[in-house]
């Protein structure tokens, strides 16, 4: 059975999601970060990703990570792209032309969207520690996304989804990097097409699952 090391208010959302979407039987273990805990290494600590028996699945200490059958990985956007390949389906990639498109999707997304994208959930994150948010640094993120949101809306003009008509793991992974930056609406109405298309990939039965049982986890 697959079982995905990582609390749903994290980026293993991204992988929750995909196994909703492939509809294969998992095993969460709700491994939290380890920066949330005043004191991680506590005997009556909630396994985190600096408990020694995480480190055993993943020395770098960080979440999401799977192990399916002997495989482990970490990597959450490899670690969908992976799932795809083998449980088939739409979802994946159907040429060596599709599987391509879709690996250059996933890393233009966590090289291009991501970085500004955690960005502003960061601010936000601190803000709840302060008095306000980091207007000057949300301002920053989103003049850094207007580019890749540019090159998004030509791509989507005239078409639903990223790649072959159909929603696919690029689109999952696309859509998870950019819902950190959806607080941000002015940016969204400015983009209408990547605005419909990621109203799309949300409107989707498991998005609304895996969002539903993050609701329930502590934030």
């Amino acid at each position: 059975m697959l079982t995905i090391y990582g609390v749903y208010r994290s980026r293993a959302s991204r992988n929750y999601w995909m196994a909703e979407e492939l509809g294969i039987e998992f095993k969460s273990v709700p491994v939290m970060q380890g920066s949330r805990l005043a004191n991680p290494l506590a005997a009556d600590a909630p396994i985190n990703t600096l408990s020694p028996e995480f480190l055993a699945i993943n020395p770098m200490g960080m979440i999401p990570c799977i192990k399916d059958g002997d495989l482990i990985m970490h990597e959450s956007l490899a670690i969908n792209l992976y799932l795809a390949r083998k449980y088939g389906g739409p979802l994946a990639g159907q040429t060596v032309e599709e599987e391509g498109l879709m690996a250059m999707w996933s890393m233009w997304a966590a090289t291009e969207v991501e970085p500004h994208s955690v960005a502003i959930v960061r601010i936000y994150d601190n803000a709840k520690e302060k008095s306000e948010p980091g207007k000057a640094g949300i301002a920053v993120a989103c003049r850094s996304l207007k580019r890749p949101l540019d090159v998004l809306e030509k791509h989507l003009q005239g078409q639903d989804y990223l790649i072959g008509g159909r929603f696919t793991a690029a689109d999952l992974n696309l859509a998870e990097v950019l819902r950190y930056a959806q607080t941000e609406q002015d940016l969204f109405d400015s983009h209408p097409q990547v605005k419909a298309w990621i109203g799309r990939c949300q409107a989707r039965d498991a998005y609304k699952a895996m969002q539903a049982t993050r609701g329930k986890e502590p934030v």
